[in-house]
């Protein structure tokens, strides 16, 4: 298989589910465990409006299956569905991602969950969001965090994730 890329950083070792056009990856900066990304294979997507039909169809199916699995997995109550599409949401990395973010009862963070998601995001980025908004609205260009800014887990611990996730989703897939 061809490599897999979250805009320009290399991801193999984060990917646990791949389909046609979509792939589930392990989140390098979770909320909490569990809370896991699912993005087109293709880099040049930016806003969830360039999905083509047919990625489109198979990016809401992954979503689905990936939903499932997590609830299941993780034992959650609940699912935080979440795209910020374009830097003016919070949007950080400029290739289309939805945030799953397995949710509880007794959590405690109710819609502060959005705030922790916009913090995780932008948050130790060099450049800050109101910079990065100023600057899509003078530019019509969108600004990435630089390499710089992102406080990633260790390859290691992002890769036997997604081993665990991989081997977990295939079990439940099987049943």
């Amino acid at each position: 298989m061809s490599d897999v890329y979250f805009y320009k950083y290399l991801v193999n070792h984060q990917v646990f589910f791949r389909s046609k056009y979509t792939y589930a990856l392990v989140n390098i900066k979770p909320l909490v465990p569990g809370h896991v990304l699912v993005v087109p294979l293709r880099t040049s997507i930016l806003r969830f409006a360039d999905l083509s039909v047919e990625e489109s169809q198979d990016y809401m199916s992954t979503l689905q299956l990936i939903h499932k699995f997590i609830i299941h997995l993780y034992n959650a109550d609940s699912l935080n569905i979440a795209i910020q599409d374009g830097p003016e949401s919070g949007q950080s990395i400029p290739h289309l991602h939805t945030h799953l973010i397995p949710r509880y009862k007794t959590d405690g963070f109710g819609d502060g969950i959005y705030e922790k998601l916009d913090r995780l995001d932008l948050n130790n980025t060099l450049i800050d969001f109101f910079e990065r908004q100023q600057s899509y609205q003078k530019t019509g260009g969108f600004q990435p965090v630089p390499d710089e800014g992102r406080s990633p887990r260790s390859d290691e611990v992002l890769s036997n994730e997604a081993i665990w996730l991989k081997d977990e989703l295939e079990k439940y897939m099987n049943q």
